[in-house]
């Protein structure tokens, strides 16, 4: 629920650490003093403004087995807020929830502590291997096999846009027609400059850095299959020309004025959902949610979404896990093992539309056939989910957040006036620095 960092929750941040000091207890570690006859609570950590669309499920869970409670943390908390409390935890070895989400751009990092989590492999969870797309399932797997963890979603590629926005500038508004539009991301430049000339009000796109990392993972999807590092975990990110060429693409977007220059999940970012200050945002499937959560219901309609430029891709998703310092680590692991089924991955979909990681969910009737009404009726289950068994990996190294961030700045310096060539020096520089 990618799933990039990507954070506007600073102040839910301080006062989950207050929580959190106060009370680890709601993690793992002292969690055994919930037993009582056999009574179990377990505490699933997520992130994100929807979560990750398992209210229902545990309902579920609960009354299969009574004997359990669960509680779950974080939604609301932007991924970098989270992924940093989370970092804290596992070394500290107390705190985290005896469920974790680990998204795909960190998931890389805690292999190192792949010691201070349980092997799902002890848990049976050998068996469901075909249960996940195979990249997924090897995503969830450590240098040496361990089972870390289990996939939820994954990310799609489409692009949302606002069908009124783009009727009062004269374009098409047919999702069809739209997606025609734009067959390379050259060509979406083209349309943003029609549509720019046509509105002065509105900006065309939210963000360069969200336009950029789009067309990075689509980018290094078709190429080398990584991005600031290689899958030797060398940094790479001023060799990579999959990651030159993703920059220079933005640069030419936000040269041509299209740009709204929001920093992504930022309280202006937010703002501008509902001030409907921009036509249009590069939209894996989980980012859906987001919309709906931000834009509100006034804007039920308004959006539409179509074919992304290009060739598919993916950006976004996550794995669940079970840290050792859960003091119920067979029944954590067996709710993970619940929460990641065919079943339970359509059922979040339906909730918050994060997008099947599992081949039979992709292949459910109600996975495919799905519309959504606050985006027109959309068919959001054709589209995100028909080239979804395609889908090709992007490797993100263990400090990819970190050097991610670098990067961004660097473009967003170029929003500010910086000229390009001086900006990507920046970009290398920084990147590499942040990336040691």
């Amino acid at each position: 629920m990618s799933v990039t960092s990507r954070r506007r929750f600073a102040a839910i941040a301080l006062a989950s650490v207050a929580v959190l000091a106060s009370a680890t207890a709601c993690g793992g570690d002292d969690s055994s003093s919930d037993k009582d006859g056999g009574k179990v609570t377990l505490v699933v950590d997520v992130f994100g403004d929807q979560g990750f669309g398992y209210e229902d499920l545990y309902k579920q869970y609960q009354t299969e087995h009574p004997n359990v409670t669960i509680q779950e943390r974080g939604k609301g908390l932007g991924l970098g807020d989270y992924n940093t409390r989370l970092t804290q935890q596992i070394t500290a070895g107390a705190g985290a929830g005896d469920v974790v989400a680990l998204e795909e751009g960190t998931i890389v990092q805690f292999f190192a502590q792949a010691d201070k989590f349980v092997n799902l492999a002890d848990h049976g969870a050998n068996d469901l291997k075909g249960n996940f797309l195979p990249w997924k399932w090897e995503g969830g797997l450590t240098p040496d096999g361990k089972v870390l963890g289990l996939g939820t979603d994954v990310g799609g590629m489409a692009v949302c846009y606002r069908s009124d926005l783009f009727k009062a500038a004269g374009l098409p508004t047919d999702r069809e027609q739209v997606g025609a539009l734009w067959p390379t991301w050259d060509a979406f430049i083209e349309q943003g400059k029609k549509f720019t000339a046509a509105d002065s009000k509105h900006k065309f796109v939210d963000s360069a850095t969200n336009f950029y990392n789009i067309v990075l993972m689509q980018t290094a999807g078709a190429g080398n299959g990584y991005t600031y590092f290689d899958k030797s975990n060398k940094l790479v990110v001023g060799e990579n020309q999959d990651v030159q060429a993703a920059f220079q693409q933005t640069t030419k977007m936000i040269s041509a004025g299209l740009s709204n220059n929001l920093r992504s999940f930022s309280n202006e970012w937010n703002a501008g959902f509902k001030n409907g200050s921009f036509a249009t945002i590069g939209c894996p499937a989980w980012m859906t949610g987001v919309i709906k959560g931000q834009a509100g219901d006034a804007a039920a309609g308004k959006w539409d979404v179509a074919k992304a430029p290009g060739n598919g891709g993916n950006w976004g998703g996550s794995w669940l896990a079970v840290p050792k310092s859960s003091k119920h680590q067979k029944e954590a692991a067996e709710l993970a093992k619940y929460l990641t089924t065919a079943k339970s991955q359509t059922e979040a979909f339906k909730k918050v539309g994060n997008l099947p990681s599992s081949p039979q969910a992709l292949n459910d009737p109600a996975v495919l056939s799905a519309t959504n009404d606050y985006f027109s009726k959309a068919p959001i289950g054709k589209i995100f989910a028909a080239g979804a068994s395609e889908l090709k990996p992007v490797y993100l190294g263990p400090k990819n957040q970190a050097v991610r961030d670098a990067v961004e700045n660097a473009l967003r310096s170029i929003e500010q006036g910086k000229a390009a060539d001086a900006a990507w020096q920046d970009a290398v520089k920084n990147g590499q620095a942040a990336g040691k």
